[in-house]
């Protein structure tokens, strides 16, 4: 292989004499041979996005010349345009700080920009990696800004499928409005309930989920861009912090603004640690959904078997025509995934040690990944299970009439001690409280009827004390 010669700080090495990136991305790649993984494409997307709005925002500025800076602008919209994406090579798992990230995308832009410009690979002539790309930034601001631009796309991306879901859980629970059906607390008979009633609620608990995601992902669009280092903006135009904000915000489209201290949003990673949160949250109540579906479609002979889930594929290897609830049971290893995700952004955000935390890497990958699979696991559950599932109203009836819960009904007419007594009456003799209510001549079967009306079983009602007594 063909190689060019590069120095650094550390000395001369060899390069690919085709690669767009140099010698620090090379030590890099051979330093961090971890995971075999790119660097995430919506991370490398933000970091060259934020190199070309600081090459507008220093040539306007006057701190950069026009031609240099328009350069650097041209090669970053080449690599935002899909090209030369083969040259961010850095492992996800990497040096502290993003530094590698950032100096991969100074290389690959001073390169392209120097092409552009009429000279070599590495020449670094007249456009320089550090001197001109990454005018006015470090690592410790380039990288975290980036990963919050990085996250909005995505995250935009979740809550729309958040949103899908909650309206194919509404849709479910208008389809089951009148299926009359067992609540269960404890795993045990309880009152009775409208299967309706439950996807209701199970909408409301993924709108509710929806709605912290999408508030923890807002806070996350305060950037520091312009504190350099340290936070204090060493080496930068006064004026440049607050254009750089305002450019992102242009050319990324989304309404970002400044962090109220760009000391404290240098040291801390407290918004990831919250957005991290609040998918670690959606995950657990997707996972309490998934499993409630997987108990009510449970059977179809020995179980449940209220509900029946779409048939997606066969269940067993050895079992002939065993189907299981296979999409249910991938949401729940994407949510395990996702709140292991968390753990280890909540342990990065406490790493952080006086003026900076190095975890950002880390940060960005988890975060990402995460997005990306609890996204496109959310959408397959949507169309591919939660919309085909059907009631077995004959199921929900046949365990609603045996429910020894059913007597909670019956209180305001009987009284505690009565219906107490007829429950265990009816688990002793395995007859459904229904028939041993008119057995016994407590309720004409007119009047069982009309106290065991769906619309009053599953509404809030009191009578008054003594009716029917």
């Amino acid at each position: 292989m063909a190689t060019r010669r590069e120095h650094d700080a550390l000395g001369d090495r060899d390069v690919p004499a085709e690669a767009l990136y140099g010698v620090q991305t090379a030590r890099a790649i051979e330093n961090f041979r971890i995971s075999g993984l790119p660097p995430r494409p919506e991370l490398v997307d933000s970091i060259v996005l934020v190199k070309k709005a600081a090459a507008l925002v220093n040539a306007e500025l006057g701190v950069l010349a026009p031609e240099k800076a328009e350069a650097i602008v041209r090669a970053a919209e080449e690599v935002l345009g899909g090209a030369h994406s083969d040259q961010f090579r850095v492992d996800p798992f990497q040096a502290g700080a993003g530094t590698s990230h950032n100096m991969n995308a100074n290389e690959v832009l001073a390169n392209r920009a120097n092409e552009l410009l009429g000279t070599t690979r590495g020449a670094y002539s007249p456009v320089h990696p550090n001197d001109d790309v990454n005018r006015g930034q470090s690592s410790n601001d380039v990288i975290p800004t980036a990963i919050r631009i990085a996250l909005q796309t995505p995250g935009a991306t979740l809550l729309a499928a958040l949103a899908r879901l909650r309206q194919a859980l509404d849709d479910k629970a208008m389809q089951f409005d009148r299926v009359l059906k067992s609540a269960r607390t404890h795993l045990q008979d309880a009152v009775p309930i409208r299967l309706g009633q439950e996807f209701a609620a199970y909408a409301v608990t993924v709108g509710k989920a929806r709605g912290r995601v999408e508030s923890a992902l807002l806070e996350t669009r305060a950037l520091h861009i312009g504190g350099t280092a340290a936070g204090t903006g060493l080496n930068t135009d006064p004026r440049y912090a607050a254009r750089m904000v305002t450019t992102l915000s242009e050319l990324s489209g989304v309404p970002l603004r400044a962090a109220d201290d760009l000391v404290q949003a240098t040291q801390s990673l407290d918004d990831f640690v919250a957005f991290s949160a609040s998918l670690r949250g959606a995950a657990l109540s997707l996972i309490q959904i998934a499993n409630d579906l997987r108990l009510l479609s449970s059977g179809p002979r020995t179980g449940i078997a209220e509900i029946t889930l779409p048939a997606v594929q066969p269940g067993s290897s050895i079992m002939p025509a065993k189907v299981n609830p296979v999409l249910a049971e991938m949401v729940a290893m994407v949510c395990f995934h996702v709140i292991g995700a968390d753990t280890t952004v909540a342990l990065a955000g406490q790493a952080g040690q006086l003026e900076i935390n190095v975890m950002t890497p880390l940060v960005a990958f988890e975060l990402l990944f995460s997005l990306q699979v609890l996204a496109n696991a959310v959408d397959v559950f949507t169309e591919r299970c939660v919309k085909g599932i059907a009631a077995d109203e004959a199921m929900c009836r046949f365990w609603s009439d045996r429910s020894l819960g059913l007597v909670t009904a019956l209180v305001p007419r009987i009284g505690y001690e009565a219906a107490a007594e007829l429950a265990n009456e009816a688990q002793r003799s395995g007859t459904p409280v229904r028939e041993l209510v008119l057995e016994r001549g407590i309720l004409t079967e007119a009047e069982l009827a009309a106290e065991l009306d769906p619309a009053k079983l599953t509404e809030p009602r009191c009578p008054p004390e003594g009716e029917g007594r």
